[in-house]
């Protein structure tokens, strides 16, 4: 594809979702700008635990395309884990029945119910990808510069600001003031990541006490969750709240009790009824005739398991004849 000028594409998001988009556009022959209010490493993106499962995400249709599309990429990228940060994971999706899931878990590998030595309930066992989102997204980063893209700290306060031909807003929770879209919410998670005491295996789970639980085995740590508070924007970590999560996980593996605490980590998910991946009217988004706006936000906790299927389908409603 023949370039224009030197910003053929603006994409407004440095999360996974906005990187992913970027390199998609990058390598389709786009010369491609991201700009980002915080640094790649700052993002929401940099705070999830990584596990490739459509959670908290509409429209169930058009995420399940979304999902396996991103499913056969990650399966290719754990070939190269120490570069990409992704790798396949066993682990049990506890409380789980194969019946409750759409059809796209047929095409899941292995996907089968657990044994009672695995997990001690009804539960589904599955490798899946696991995303080191600290190794991941440096690597997007990397990929987006070898294809030509750069990537720019900025913060924009509004749409026009973004002067190119092609504007991709991947902007996630920062599009319910951009845009402006009242429908995008945060929801609250907090994590807790310990030293691994040995744990190979990842979990989610719901803990002897009703609440949602998962440990997810990352190089050097373990990511212990989580929270999903509606509706909460703070992003300082609650020590209460931290000590219910070891409590909790501890309650499904008693190693965990006594594992050195590392950090604490808190992020907003951009929470939307469903995601919202369309070309809107220049004139809608007080742009100039002339140019195109593409949203692809509100992916709530499951930005990481659509990335790649949202960037392709964006890419295509961005140039329709790539």
């Amino acid at each position: 594809m023949e370039s224009t000028r030197n910003d053929d594409v603006i994409v407004i998001g440095g999360g996974v979702v906005g990187l992913t988009t970027a390199v998609v556009l990058a390598e389709r022959g786009l010369r491609v700008r991201v700009w980002t209010r915080d640094p790649v490493e700052r993002t929401t993106s940099a705070v999830a635990g990584g596990l490739w499962w459509p959670y908290r995400i509409e429209p169930e249709a058009r995420v399940a395309a979304w999902s396996l599309r991103s499913l056969a990429v990650y399966q290719e990228l754990a070939r190269r884990p120490a570069e990409t940060g992704v790798r396949l994971v066993d682990g049990v999706q506890g409380q789980s029945r194969r019946e409750e899931l759409g059809p796209w878990a047929d095409q899941v590998p292995g996907l089968r119910a657990a044994t009672p030595e695995e997990f001690a309930g009804t539960g589904l066992w599955a490798r899946l990808p696991l995303i080191d989102m600290t190794a991941h997204l440096p690597w997007l980063r990397a990929r987006l510069t070898r294809a030509g893209g750069v990537v720019e700290e900025r913060t924009v306060t509004a749409l026009a600001e973004a002067e190119a031909p092609v504007v991709v807003n991947c902007t996630g929770l920062g599009a319910r003031d951009l845009v402006p879209d009242p429908q995008v919410r945060p929801v609250r998670g907090q994590l807790v990541e310990v030293e691994n005491p040995g744990i190979t295996t990842w979990l989610a789970a719901i803990a002897p006490d009703g609440e949602m639980a998962y440990f997810f085995p990352h190089p050097g740590r373990l990511v212990l969750g989580g929270t999903a508070e509606e509706d909460a924007w703070s992003t300082e970590p609650d020590p209460a709240v931290a000590e219910a999560i070891v409590r909790r996980c501890a309650a499904l593996r008693p190693e965990i009790a006594d594992a050195r605490v590392l950090a604490h980590r808190v992020g907003l998910r951009p929470a939307r009824d469903a995601v919202r991946l369309e070309r809107e009217s220049p004139r809608a988004a007080d742009l100039e005739p002339g140019r195109v706006l593409v949203h692809n936000y509100g992916h709530g906790g499951a930005g990481v398991t659509v990335a790649w299927g949202c960037a392709e389908e964006a890419a295509g409603l961005a140039f329709p004849a790539a």
